[in-house]
């Protein structure tokens, strides 16, 4: 029987990770990996917020039209599993997390025409021990499925791509506690991946070509609470350096940073002095009714703090507006710290209801035309602040990663896909290689640079 399969990945680098685990898990089983004439689509969905679930939505349907069976896995099919397979009888079968290991025999029945059980939710933080010394066991012996933690002595994961940028998972789910996020309901507790795994699945990526390594997670500032060390990231950083020209290191939580941490962002050689803060507010009344903590002027002292070790370090962050309760105020004062904040990048999104959040019960709700507005005012001030932002780097000497042959890549500064992009002047250029070059120019939040 033939046994073809396509993978489609939407959503974020955490679903990167899970996908080309699958695809090692596949590939092992003896399915062949091709976009060509696939017997069975698998999507790897996105849950997070409406947009993306609507993506997810009409990406399984336009695989359905391609008469191959469809088969829904991700964050989307673990947090609606059954309801989802009932609404949108188009997929085949829906599974969650757990289905992972076994997922060669799932698409086999499918293949088969036979009938595969779709997921039933539940909420994944009570599916692990409260204690975190009860955690310490091999994130891979764990009872319930997690995805990107397959780890062991050999590991299992297949490249999708050529791209010297790959993202590397430290661990998953996250035990903050935000009132409007629903991501710890389906991607669970926070359990940290082995530091040995870690180590062993960077230089696997080394030897297929990677040249900087994103480390991604719900919450990369609470790695190894849960194995008996909070400083345990602080370690692995200057390790992980000596494997890979680059690492970088996203999903920080302002209120979990430390300075130790600060210190070995920004003088660690091989490390990006690069700081992915979800600040979400920063008037304290918006921040204490989402569960976070913090404030303007924290914030700021935290940026100060960070800026005084390396004055061009990469701040990229997103903000929150319209929340329940958001008085003009409270928006006046998110305005003020984005103009003090000189941030690289800023994404803006309004609020909106996630199922099951406290959030969506909370009182003060406001018209959408408002949240609307206050979205657009916030985008026109971000994008002169940012492009301001930019043109302060102009003159200054930046370390490009080359991700195309015509120069185009990214600085220190500049993560892979939210981030601007700059271009090196002078090419053609050997995918790979890493250029000195002196900013010369910048448009938006992009720069060019000459040799």
């Amino acid at each position: 029987m033939s046994r073809r399969l396509s993978l489609v990945t939407l959503g974020c680098a955490r679903n990167e990770v899970d996908s080309e685990e699958l695809a090692g898990r596949l590939d092992a089983a003896g399915w062949e990996l091709t976009d060509e004439s696939p017997d069975v689509v698998v999507v790897n969905t996105c849950g997070f917020v409406e947009s993306a679930k609507k993506d997810s939505i009409d990406t399984l349907l336009a695989a359905s039209d391609t008469g191959a069976k469809v088969v829904a896995v991700g964050c989307l099919a673990e947090r609606y599993g059954k309801e989802l397979a009932d609404q949108l009888p188009e997929a085949d079968a829906v599974l969650g997390f757990d289905s992972y290991a076994d997922l060669s025999t799932h698409l086999q029945t499918v293949l088969g025409g036979g009938h595969v059980e779709a997921h039933t939710p539940s909420d994944r933080r009570l599916l692990l021990p409260i204690s975190p010394v009860d955690r310490q066991q091999p994130a891979a012996n764990l009872d319930v499925g997690i995805p990107g933690h397959a780890g062991g002595p050999t590991v299992l994961r297949k490249r999708l791509d050529d791209s010297p940028v790959a993202p590397l998972k430290l661990a998953s789910g996250c035990d903050r506690r935000c009132s409007f996020c629903a991501i710890p309901s389906f991607r669970g507790a926070f359990v940290s991946r082995r530091p040995s795994d870690v180590l062993a699945e960077a230089r696997w990526l080394a030897d297929h070509g990677v040249q900087e390594l994103v480390l991604v997670s719900e919450n990369s500032t609470s790695y190894g609470k849960d194995l008996g060390d909070l400083k345990l990231l602080e370690t692995l950083l200057p390790e992980l350096a000596a494997i890979v020209p680059r690492v970088r290191l996203s999903y920080l939580q302002p209120a979990e940073m430390r300075p130790t941490l600060v210190e070995v962002l920004t003088k660690t050689p091989g490390v990006a002095p690069y700081f992915d803060m979800s600040f979400q507010h920063s008037s304290p009344t918006v921040l204490r009714r989402m569960r976070r903590f913090g404030s303007t002027d924290a914030f700021l002292t935290l940026l100060e703090q960070v800026r005084a070790l390396d004055p061009d370090a990469g701040v990229r962050s997103n903000v929150i507006v319209g929340f329940p309760g958001e008085t003009a105020e409270d928006v006046d004062e998110l305005e003020r710290f984005l103009v003090e904040a000189r941030l690289d990048v800023v994404g803006v999104l309004g609020y909106s209801d996630e199922d099951g959040t406290e959030a969506e019960s909370l009182p003060g709700h406001l018209d959408q035309d408002v949240v609307d507005e206050r979205v657009a005012r916030l985008v026109t001030l971000v994008e002169e602040l940012t492009s301001q932002r930019a043109e302060e780097r102009i003159g200054t000497t930046v370390s490009v990663l080359i991700e195309s042959e015509d120069g185009e890549g990214r600085a220190l500064h500049q993560a892979p896909e939210v981030d601007g992009t700059t271009t090196v002047l002078g090419g053609p250029f050997e995918v790979g290689t890493v250029v000195t070059a002196t900013v010369v120019a910048s448009e938006g939040v992009d720069l060019v640079a000459a040799l």
